[in-house]
């Protein structure tokens, strides 16, 4: 009998049964393209990720990610959680673990920072793949329909509602306080009509919506939806998290900044996550995004492959 040994972590946390889960093949050799979704689709997390070793000798591995119904280029979470799980490990098929690993994605190289101390990964820090894009804008009714809101909820001040990534595109939108933000409920005939009108996205129309806390205009909490790729809520998305904070940055009006933005997500699904943003802009163009955050873990076990 045949096995295939995973390991899920929680990401965007300490603690355990807070963060995004996440499942790790970290040895995917000899599994298929259809073997792979179908395993991401039995763990119904909102990604699993699979190890192989990499094309380039330079880099550490190749990382391919799978939601519950395909496979996608770049994501943050599973990034996160995947690099704390094999800086865990002594090797990497067959090559020492340093501090700094670099996976091959579909979006490009991911370079990963391992943050340690006294010799244990505390955290992770992963560079966004590709700069800041921004795509066609979203009218507000759409956006309120997703999410069973009045169209007046949406905030319009700072931007529009507005397709943003940095290696896998979300619309994104400011919601009117936290109280608004805690109101919204996914509508799935909402996201099914968004998702037949747009063409910026590569996938699925997913949502990730915000609001901003008053003591803090960097401290911000967001919720992110997708049901239409069987993700009705995500507890932390650190690809979303990455290209709002860089389209923010590159609205404001300094043309130089180094700035932390903080991201608080899950909290009204019980799954607390913080996701920590490091974004450079340089003469006006947001050059760096990181994406940071701790992880723990929570199970392994093994897969049994039939014959």
């Amino acid at each position: 009998m045949n096995t295939l040994s995973y390991v899920t972590v929680d990401v965007f946390t300490s603690t355990q049964f807070e963060g995004n889960p996440l499942a790790v093949i970290s040895d995917a050799r000899g599994l298929s393209d259809a073997a792979m979704q179908k395993i991401a689709t039995e763990f119904n997390y909102s990604e699993v990720t699979f190890v192989l070793p990499p094309e380039d000798p330079r880099n550490s591995a190749r990382v391919r990610i799978f939601t519950p119904t395909m496979e996608i280029p770049f994501a943050g979470h599973p990034n996160v959680g995947t690099a704390y799980v094999l800086g865990r490990q002594a090797e990497i098929f067959g090559k020492p673990v340093g501090d700094r690993l670099r996976f091959e994605e579909k979006a490009g190289i991911v370079e990963v920072d391992l943050k340690r101390n006294h010799g244990q990964i505390e955290a992770t820090a992963i560079r966004a793949p590709r700069p800041l894009t921004v795509g066609d804008t979203v009218a507000e009714e759409t956006v309120a329909r997703c999410i069973s809101l009045d169209p007046s909820a949406v905030v319009t001040t700072t931007h529009a509602p507005v397709f943003a990534s940095v290696g896998l595109n979300f619309a994104v939108a400011e919601l009117k306080g936290l109280e608004t933000l805690a109101a919204a409920r996914p509508n799935l005939a909402g996201f099914q009509a968004a998702a037949s009108r747009q063409t910026t996205s590569g996938h699925d129309f997913s949502l990730f919506v915000y609001a901003r806390t008053f003591d803090d205009p960097r401290h911000i909490r967001a919720r992110m939806f997708a049901p239409l790729d069987n993700v009705p809520e995500d507890p932390a998305t650190g690809s979303a998290s990455a290209a709002l904070g860089a389209y923010l940055v590159s609205l404001a009006p300094e043309a130089d900044m180094d700035v932390r933005i903080t991201i608080e997500q899950g909290v009204e699904m019980g799954r607390r996550s913080i996701i920590a943003l490091d974004v450079v802009k340089l003469r006006g163009i947001v050059t760096d995004v990181v994406i940071s955050g701790r992880c723990v873990a929570v199970m392994c076990g093994e897969i049994i492959l039939q014959d």
